[in-house]
């Protein structure tokens, strides 16, 4: 046993070294030189310039392209808006890979979903499945009333337990997403599926930060037994790939349940499962997408949404505003509906100013490069990994003046100004890869999760005053500071949330539409 141990360090060492020189023999080769960025030291290279906390700052300071060597490991930095769309799209046939995560993806599982799955036939069947079903603007707008209905159920939450903001949010965020999934409604209270799915994509976030594991650095570490120092993430994998898998398995195996009994509603599971003669591959891609579609839009949804209401206590200028128009527009005898949209000028550049002011994915998901390519005179390495901050494109300065400051009038145009650009170009991701937030990849997917982001904005803003929380007379300062990992969430705060009225309350109370 203990000669075993030894072959797996030096192995270990072994591959690292090897890394080390093919990074060295490859820039000896170079064509060109790679981007500028921070002076690396001998063997580590970057290490040490790399952020174990709010990676998008440290990266903000950089340039809009900028290389860093990591181990080895060859990561592509953009802070520019317009240079991640010519590479990432203009060049997507190139830069649509992923990594391969040796922890989160390979040994956890998320391989087997389409936020990390390699660009290819696989890749390409998924969207396939999700365009068959949300592929265009009528199929989407078929889940727009679902919307409304779940976003009542929130309002008649928050109305009786207001204190209890983050798990009403959770709770609809994975009840709409369960429905179009499975077909799934939710438990009133503690449902087991939206807690189980809020626990994965918890680790999902701690298990993808790029550079968190020395096993995705080093991948012979895998082998190591469970025992041996330094090997205490395998008993996070062995949790973690559980909890994923479960997640993956259950609502499926509910869906065929209720198939066979005749029982089964309209969903996108049901509808794919229905096709004559699947095989086991086939269907283990259905079970997978549906994952991913619930991955791509439960978390995301919940930070969005939770950030909304954060804003409304630190702007109540913008409040008002909102309220104000809402009830010019729509009056206090009803809730808005999606059908209202186009008549809510302000809420709508409020929903926009949601998306660029909290970033649900900061860094965005890495891309991979297919082969070496030279961009702008750099010379862009294969197997390169490209991280798009999302967060310095939608915090520039020069692009968003005064970019801290909620505003939703900075996309709106007058007379003396031109509209700010829409943030929704850039928070979606880039290239074949859009996938960083809600209901991914598809634009009627991005239509559909705005649409969300959307309703629960309107709908609250019509009934409910937001205002800082004050306790034992103080009154609470909340602070916009939002949580590390490959989701990124406002952190806890405190806010009052109160019925603007009696009229309010009514609204509130009335039955939704079944």
């Amino acid at each position: 046993m203990e000669l075993n141990i030894t072959i797996t360090v030096e192995l270990s060492l072994a591959v690292l070294i090897l890394l080390i020189l093919r990074d060295s023999v490859r820039r000896w080769k170079q064509p060109a030189q790679l981007p500028p960025g921070p002076k690396g030291l001998p063997l580590i290279g970057n290490i040490l310039d790399m952020p174990s906390d709010k990676d998008w700052l440290t990266f903000a300071r950089w340039g809009d392209i900028t290389s860093v060597n990591v181990l080895g490991q060859t990561l592509i930095i953009l802070n520019s808006a317009k240079v991640a769309t010519e590479m990432l799209e203009k060049k997507s046939a190139i830069y649509s890979d992923r990594p391969t995560l040796q922890l989160g993806g390979e040994l956890v599982g998320w391989k087997n979903a389409l936020v990390f799955m390699p660009y290819g036939d696989r890749f390409r069947r998924f969207r396939r499945y999700i365009h068959q079903f949300l592929g265009n603007h009528e199929a989407m707008e078929q889940h727009l009333p679902l919307g409304e209905i779940e976003t009542r159920r929130f309002l008649k939450r928050v109305l009786y337990k207001p204190d209890e903001l983050t798990v009403h949010v959770r709770r609809m965020a994975g009840a709409v997403i369960l429905r179009i999934t499975h077909g799934y409604e939710t438990q009133e209270n503690n449902d087991p599926l939206v807690d189980l799915a809020d626990t994965v994509m918890e680790q999902f976030s701690e298990a993808t930060i790029p550079g968190a594991f020395m096993v995705d650095i080093i991948p012979a570490l895998r082998y190591i037994p469970s025992w041996f120092p330094g090997a205490g993430f395998k008993k996070l994998v062995a949790l973690w790939s559980s909890n994923l898998f479960e997640m993956a398995e259950r609502p499926h195996a509910l869906v065929k349940q209720q198939m066979s009994m005749g029982k089964a509603s309209t969903s996108f599971a049901s509808t794919l499962l229905g096709t004559d003669s699947l095989t086991s591959e086939e269907e283990f891609d259905i079970k997978w997408s549906a994952l991913s579609l619930y991955a791509g839009g439960s978390d995301t949804t919940v930070s969005m949404i939770y950030s909304f209401f954060l804003a409304m206590v630190l702007y109540p200028d913008v409040l008002q505003k909102a309220q104000a128009e809402i009830d010019a527009v729509i009056g206090n005898d009803r809730l808005p509906t999606f059908s209202d949209r186009e008549d809510l000028p302000y809420v709508n550049a409020l929903v926009k100013e949601v998306h660029r002011w909290n970033v649900v994915v900061p860094t965005s998901i890495p891309h991979r490069v297919t082969q070496d390519d030279v961009h702008a005179g750099f010379f862009i390495p294969k197997g390169s990994l490209v991280i798009a901050n999302i967060w310095k494109m939608t915090h520039d300065p020069t692009v968003y003046p005064d970019p801290e400051r909620f505003n939703p009038d900075r996309f709106i145009s007058s007379n003396d100004k031109a509209a700010q650009p829409n943030p929704l170009e850039v928070s979606f991701g880039f290239g074949r890869r859009l996938y960083n937030l809600p209901l991914l990849c598809l634009t009627s997917g991005i239509l559909l999760a705005d649409a969300s982001i959307f309703i629960s904005c309107a709908m609250s803003l019509a009934v409910f005053d937001i205002s800082k929380y004050v306790e034992n007379g103080v009154v609470v300062e909340p602070v916009h500071e939002n949580t590390t990992g490959t989701i990124s969430h406002p952190k806890p705060f405190k806010c009052s949330i109160k019925p603007r009225s009696q009229k309010a309350i009514s609204l509130i109370e009335a039955d939704e539409v079944k």
